[in-house]
């Protein structure tokens, strides 16, 4: 990697303003984890409440990522235009639309408004992480960017450990019960039981959307420095001088390609993992925790992260150490069952962690006055969470649960290629 800085702060930033915008970027990194570890819970309990199979549950993280693919480069264009803080700020004003509009949504139990409603906020989160993440990377030296990422990681995590916890509680409350009570009952005893059950998400999005409302606010008359992404250093700028277009930098289309695997694997380790364990035996009033156990292994390994990188381990190795475990651990929930074979989707966390806080400074790294271009490129990638997990459902319902997931292995043995070849590709 080279050493050259792809961006600088308008402002000369101290320290302490420094720690201030992390810690700033952290409380939306929070949010990013709370707002989308949600589906892993909403998958199950749609699937009950608008009377769904496997395939057509999936939809919920196909409408929440295909935001990504669609919004992405417009999400450049606007910031471009407002400037990194000002695009937070605006990130958040429509995710909290998106959460306004699963009010209607659950009082009318109509699955269609449901998915707009996560289309809305992935778009906002579009915005959000198209200005956050390229944020944090180049806030420092690139080589240490995947240890702040890593740092934001944790605060991703945590907020996403706790979302299947607290929506669990009141969506799949004695949901197991109820599933069994549906089953004995006439139509419009069904009817009027599903009414009920999904008007229980009314209250927590209606809190949400003042959260996220009032977290617009503070954004905006935060004291966040604004960064100049446009402006290259003399080295950088001769290595460029040729370039016109973001596709003369491979080194980054392949980062998305990678990223586009890569969340498509973590959103099945967590999103999958609730269905996955019912399907084995498990009652909802346990597998609703896997998620959880997901997340927790992912926060164990963005300690590691921020402990060793890049102290005692580079950034490309620890992706390569990434993939190889994903690829066994995938393997080992293929060749056991029940709880163990569960819990092993559930560690692919630890396998996932590093990923994605090393692709991409490795897939910016000297992109220069392209860098809000690549970000939403990297961005755009995040819509393999649409499109991966929706394979697996189809393979779900047409295999069976556990054979669907050797759709990870391909996924891994990618990222493996870009951690030790892909990364290094460069065009003169």
């Amino acid at each position: 990697m080279s050493n050259s800085n792809t961006a600088e702060v308008k402002a000369p930033a101290s320290p302490g303003t420094t720690n201030r915008s992390i810690i700033i970027i952290g409380a939306l990194f929070f949010i990013f984890g709370f707002v989308t570890w949600l589906n892993s819970v909403l998958i199950p309990y749609l699937k009950i409440a608008c009377e769904l199979n496997n395939f057509q549950s999936y939809f919920v993280v196909t409408a929440f990522y295909i935001s990504y693919l669609v919004m992405a480069l417009p999400s450049a264009w606007i910031l471009k235009v407002t400037g990194f803080k000002k695009g937070m700020s605006l990130g958040l004003l429509v995710m909290a639309v998106g959460a306004l509009i699963f009010i209607p949504a659950a009082y009318t139990r109509t699955y269609q408004l449901f998915l707009l409603g996560l289309f809305v906020q992935g778009t906002g989160l579009a915005i959000l992480q198209t200005a956050a993440n390229p944020y944090i990377t180049i806030l420092g030296p690139i080589e240490s960017a995947a240890k702040r990422i890593s740092i934001m990681g944790i605060c991703n995590k945590v907020a996403g450990a706790l979302a299947p916890i607290v929506l669990g509680a009141i969506a799949l409350k004695n949901v197991d019960a109820l599933v069994e009570e549906l089953k004995t009952m006439n139509l419009a005893e069904k009817v009027s039981a599903l009414n009920l059950l999904s008007e229980r998400v009314v209250a927590p999005y209606l809190i949400m959307m003042g959260v996220l409302i009032l977290l617009a606010i503070f954004i905006y008359f935060s004291s966040l420095p604004e960064i100049d992404t446009d402006k290259e250093d003399e080295t950088l700028a001769k290595t460029n001088i040729n370039k016109k277009s973001i596709f003369q930098f491979p080194h980054l289309l392949l980062g998305a390609l990678a990223m586009f695997l890569y969340v498509g694997v973590e959103v099945m380790a967590g999103d999958t993992v609730i269905s996955y364990g019912a399907s084995q035996g498990i009652p909802f009033t346990t597998a609703k925790f896997f998620t959880t156990y997901t997340l927790i292994a992912m926060i164990v390994g963005y300690i590691i992260g921020i402990y060793a990188i890049p102290r005692f381990i580079t950034q490309e190795k620890a992706l390569k150490v990434s993939a190889i475990l994903g690829m066994v651990l995938g393997l080992g929930a293929i060749f056991t069952d029940g709880f163990i074979s569960v819990l092993l989707i559930s560690l692919l966390g630890l396998a996932n962690a590093l990923v994605f806080p090393a692709i991409w400074p490795l897939a910016i790294d000297g992109l220069g006055r392209f860098t809000k271009v690549g970000a939403s490129f990297l961005i755009m990638a995040l819509a393999g969470g649409a499109i991966i997990p929706l394979l697996y459902g189809a393979l779900a319902d047409s295999l069976n649960p556990q054979t669907a997931y050797w759709i990870l292995i391909p996924c891994y043995l990618f990222i493996l290629y870009y951690a030790s070849y892909g990364y290094k590709i460069r065009k003169k």
